[in-house]
């Protein structure tokens, strides 16, 4: 047999400040939308502070509203990432060529999209009674 002893007592815990910047532009709150341009086939995707800063976006290019949604920067964060990981790249202005697929993958994250350009599959199961 092993003569192990066991110790019994209370450690200290030692306290320490973490630097969570709570305040940070991440959480804010503002609209995620997306754009669509006709001449290009080019999907923009991105996040406003507000609906000003919005359609100053939208009068400043000739892109078409598709949709748009309240959300914060880490939600275009984690698209952003999402997508990256699929396998879609975008340029530096967060544009992404526009594919099936693109919108397909953009729906199932619950990016607002809109209905104009892609619309969803309905599958109607049959129930048969034996």
């Amino acid at each position: 047999m092993n003569n192990r002893k066991i110790k019994k007592g209370y450690q200290k815990l030692i306290s320490s400040t973490f630097n969570l910047d709570t305040s940070t532009d991440k959480f804010q709150n503002g609209i995620i939308y997306s754009l669509y341009s006709d001449e290009f086939n080019l999907i923009k995707v991105g996040f406003a502070e507000n609906e000003r800063v919005l359609e100053n976006k939208l009068s400043s290019n000739r892109l078409n509203l598709l949709e748009c949604d309240k959300g914060n920067k880490e939600n275009l964060f984690l698209l952003l990432n999402t997508l990256k990981e699929l396998g879609f790249k975008y340029s530096n202005n967060l544009y992404f060529k526009y594919s099936d697929s693109l919108m397909r993958h953009l729906y199932i994250l619950d990016w607002p999209i809109g209905k104009s350009l892609y619309k969803r599959r309905k599958i109607k199961k049959e129930l048969l009674c034996a």
